[in-house]
C-alpha cells in the first residue's frame, strides 16, 4: 500500500494555511501547518514530509533561511517557495538556496496541485533510482564474495 504524501505548509497567514490544508486534504494529502520557521523546524524534526510549501516572508526568519536549513538536514524533502513578494532577487535566492519550485501568490490551486504532483513524481523516481543502486551494489558485492570463496579456499 502506498504511503499518503505528507505536506508541511509554512505560512504566517492563517487563512492561507487553512485554504491550503482544506484543498490538499480534499485531494488525499496529509497536511500539517506551521505559522513560522521555528515551528516548521520542530515539526520537520519529528517526522518526514514529502514536500514543504514555504512562504518567503516569515515572522521569525526568511523563508530562504528555512529552505537552506531544510536542504542541509532534509535533502529528500522537496521544498517549494510560495511568495506574494515576487522579485528577481527573491527568485534567484530561492533557486540558489536549492528551492525545488517557486509559486506566486495569490496561488491558483490547479498550479499548486500540478507543482506538488510533479515534485512527488520526481521524488518517487529518485527513490526508485536509489533503491536500484542499492540492489546493484548488493548484487555486485555478492558476486565478488562468491568469486573470492571459489578462488580463495582456506587451507
Amino acid at each position: 500500500m502506498a504511503k499518503i504524501p505528507r505536506i508541511l505548509v509554512v505560512d504566517d497567514d492563517e487563512n492561507i494555511r487553512t485554504v491550503f490544508k482544506m484543498n490538499l486534504e480534499d485531494r488525499g494529502y496529509e497536511v500539517d501547518l506551521a505559522a513560522n520557521g521555528q515551528e516548521a523546524l520542530d515539526k520537520a524534526g519529528r517526522g518526514f514530509y514529502n514536500i514543504a510549501l514555504i512562504d518567503i516572508k516569515l515572522p521569525d526568519m526568511e523563508g530562504t533561511a528555512l529552505l537552506n536549513t531544510f536542504n542541509e538536514k532534509l535533502p529528500k524533502m522537496k521544498k517549494i517557495i510560495v511568495t506574494g513578494f515576487p522579485t528577481l532577487e527573491n527568485a534567484m535566492k530561492a533557486v540558489n538556496e536549492g528551492a525545488d519550485g517557486y509559486i506566486l501568490k495569490p496561488v491558483k490551486m490547479e498550479v499548486l496541485i500540478e507543482t506538488i504532483e510533479e515534485h512527488l513524481s520526481k521524488q518517487r523516481e529518485e527513490e526508485k533510482y536509489n533503491e536500484r543502486k542499492v540492489e546493484e551494489f548488493i548484487e555486485a558485492r555478492a558476486r565478488e564474495l562468491d568469486t573470492m570463496t571459489k578462488y580463495h579456499r582456506p587451507i
